[in-house]
């Protein structure tokens, strides 16, 4: 069974990125939170993240607010697939600082970077990455995916009948 680990820079970004370990726990992923603040605890970060293959994780969910290096310092020091979550925080300039952040990265070290306060999609993205090789993750994600088509239908069909 792959996991995933779900890291932040600080208490302040757990509101957003609960809810990538709340759609990989409804994908019963093993889900390892903490902080991991690229700026207050480097040595932390290096020995989290040079460990985290030999951790048995397959995916790294990493986000961060403001000057968000978290992701990418992840990245530069792991094997690991890694997907940046940035967070508008109270010191963030709209959290176009922490976008760009994350989203420029150098040749090399690629995150892959979901929307402004996106967690749900980096938990999403992170179980189809494990379901690419766990078929059991896979069904589910397939019948998640079902279920947001039945979700517009319904609508849809709300919508006509108040015509």
């Amino acid at each position: 069974m792959s996991k995933v680990a779900v890291v932040m820079g600080s208490t302040s970004d757990l509101p957003v990125m609960q809810e990538a370990v709340d759609i990989l726990k409804g994908f019963d992923i093993e889900v390892d939170v903490d902080i991991v603040s690229a700026h207050r605890t480097p040595e932390k970060l290096f020995e989290f993240s040079k460990n985290a293959h030999t951790n048995g994780y397959a995916v790294v969910i990493a986000g961060a607010g403001g000057a968000a290096h978290l992701p990418g310092m992840v990245a530069s020091l792991s094997p690991l697939p890694v997907i940046g979550v940035p967070v508008k925080s109270s010191n963030s300039i709209d959290g176009w600082d922490s976008v760009l952040s994350i989203l420029q990265m150098p040749g090399g070290v690629p995150v892959a970077t979901v929307a402004l306060n996106g967690a749900k999609n980096a938990g999403i993205l992170a179980a189809q990455i494990i379901g690419s090789n766990d078929k059991c993750v896979l069904d589910k994600i397939i019948l998640y995916k079902e279920g947001l088509k039945q979700k517009v239908i319904e609508g849809a069909k709300k919508v006509r009948s108040t015509k």
